[in-house]
């Protein structure tokens, strides 16, 4: 199981909040949770998505939970401390999916701040389907995966996700692949 800094904040706030309570001062408790989430706000986390490729379809996912509710993305998630981007890729498709994927590839970086308050460095990579079928493993995060054509997906797309596919097009011209905002 992975803790996520939204986990951490939580708990951090219910222990506050409960010694704070304790002693009468749910003030206190109350604003050392905004300090503490202001101080971990002020750096951007690193995201990863991967666009799986199965017969020239890719996997996606309808989000539930969290920021771009609603919206189709790849699957991905956190870099964790010390760890590299393809092992990185590579567990969240197994962790979300139970797909087994061929070597990633990076496609692209991009500073995403669509969701603000939050703000993720998002790195995307392709890899090829290996074995295994697509099956909700959080069934917080996402309603349900399915395969689609790149020219025809469905609508909304999270906001990182138009990018990461110009990229694997190849379409993305050669100083893009370092992006700072969604393509108009």
């Amino acid at each position: 199981m992975t803790i996520t800094r939204d986990d951490l904040l939580y708990a951090c706030s219910n222990e506050v909040t409960n010694i704070c309570a304790t002693a009468g001062a749910l003030r206190l408790g109350d604003l050392i949770s905004r300090m503490a989430e202001a101080l971990l706000a002020q750096r951007p986390l690193v995201g990863i998505c991967v666009l799986v490729v199965k017969n020239g379809k890719i996997l996606l996912g309808k989000r539930k939970g969290s920021h771009g509710a609603g919206e189709y993305a790849a699957p991905g998630g956190h870099l964790e401390h010390l760890e590299s981007f393809d092992v990185c890729a590579s567990r969240e498709v197994m962790e979300e999916t139970g797909l087994v994927i061929g070597p990633p590839r990076f496609l692209r970086a991009m500073n995403a701040t669509q969701y603000a308050p939050k703000h993720y460095v998002d790195l995307a990579f392709v890899a090829e389907w290996i074995s295994g079928e697509p099956e909700v493993r959080e069934p917080d995060k996402v309603e349900r995966w399915d395969w689609y054509l790149p020219d025809n997906l469905p609508m909304p797309l999270f906001a990182m996700l138009p990018t990461a596919i110009l990229a694997m097009r190849n379409a993305l011209p050669h100083y893009a692949t370092c992006v700072d905002k969604h393509p108009a």
